[in-house]
């Protein structure tokens, strides 16, 4: 994303036919004329003086004239100098609040709080509607289970805040009795239960290079098998992450992302991940909504997109973000405040469990 400080000043007229270009643009996906911005701008006018302001705005690159269209259409720097400087929120109305707060049912499980959330930000921006599975590593444990399998193998079931179960089978170094491991569970609940992952790693290793020698045999072993049992899930050190995607079609809807070569570049990164994981990985470390437009995005293939993201929280702890992919031309002022307000709504509906 672009330093709005390094923006060239535009006067306050340019400023205000700029946004009304871009309203009319995004409204009607068509190169804007100066008779129609005259009509909209409600501005007494002579036509060669809105030419002139036009032409100024085109020399700054805040609007361009297609080839074929005597109209201009904004730029990534005009849709920029938007959504930083002149956009006016719309606050969401009551039928949409009602239908988003009803959608997330507190019982489901986490998996189907980020399925419903998806599906809600696609039906409601008609969009494409992204949400990131919540991550292990920043999701706070709430308590810790071995389970004893066959020979010196044991069944670990780490249980977070925000309700989900995961298992993972490890090696000891030793068979463990059943009343030895419910000793282990219940020492490193107590000890470790309230962190996220990444600090229980560092909890762990840290006590066993401090402590060992003033611990007794059981808590040494209680150390070691914590340690197996939160041990990196990847060579690289970094857990994998993966996000749900919903309402991809209705991408094809808009001329501008029709084109049968931009729709396989896009559904191709739906289906391989990793370019849309990059970017919402760069949006956990922002604070509240980012809007990433055409290509500060970093990615050709979003090269005629934008994103809009906002992380949500558990236990006041970012575990994930969403958001929604549509063309340049989304209708910011509507869709921002939805995916605002939906990750919050997740976010609640993950605590509560």
């Amino acid at each position: 994303m672009t330093d709005s400080s390094s923006e060239p000043v535009i006067s306050e007229r340019a400023q205000h036919f700029l946004k009304v270009l871009i309203e009319r643009y995004i409204r009607d996906g068509q190169p804007v004329g100066s008779r129609t911005l005259a009509k909209d701008a409600g501005l007494d006018l002579s036509p060669a003086t809105i030419r002139n302001v036009m032409a100024d705005l085109e020399d700054l690159g805040f609007v361009a004239s297609p080839h074929t269209s005597a109209g201009r259409i904004p730029t990534v720097s005009g849709y920029r100098m938007f959504v930083d400087s002149l956009l006016s929120l719309k606050p969401l109305d009551k039928t949409v609040m009602r239908q988003l707060q009803h959608q997330f049912d507190i019982q489901n499980a986490p998996a189907a709080l980020v399925d419903s959330a998806s599906r809600l930000l696609s039906s409601l921006t008609h969009l494409a509607g992204v949400v990131m599975v919540p991550k292990h590593n920043q999701v706070r444990v709430k308590q810790i289970e071995f389970v004893p399998l066959s020979e010196a193998k044991v069944l670990t079931v780490i249980v977070t805040s925000a309700g989900e179960v995961y298992n993972r089978i490890i090696e000891t170094s030793r068979v463990f009795s059943r009343s030895e491991l419910e000793q282990l569970s219940n020492y490193i609940t107590k000890h470790y239960g309230g962190q996220d992952l990444e600090d229980i790693r560092r909890l762990v290793l840290r006590d066993m290079q401090e402590t060992k020698s003033n611990l007794d045999a059981l808590m040494v072993q209680a150390l070691e098998v914590a340690s197996a049992a939160f041990a990196k899930e990847d060579a690289d050190g970094k857990s994998r992450g993966d996000f749900v995607v919903a309402g991809q079609t209705n991408l094809m809807d808009f001329d501008e992302l029709a084109q049968m070569d931009s729709l396989r570049s896009l559904f191709d990164a739906f289906t391989e991940k990793q370019e849309i994981l990059h970017l919402l990985d760069r949006s956990l470390e922002a604070d509240g909504v980012q809007i990433f437009i055409g290509e500060e995005s970093g990615y050709k293939t979003l090269k005629d997109c934008s994103v809009i993201t906002a992380p949500y929280e558990v236990d006041s702890e970012v575990v994930g973000v969403l958001g929604v992919i549509g063309p340049t031309r989304i209708a910011y002022d509507r869709v921002i405040p939805i995916v605002d307000i939906t990750a919050r709504i997740l976010g609640s509906a993950l605590a509560s469990r």
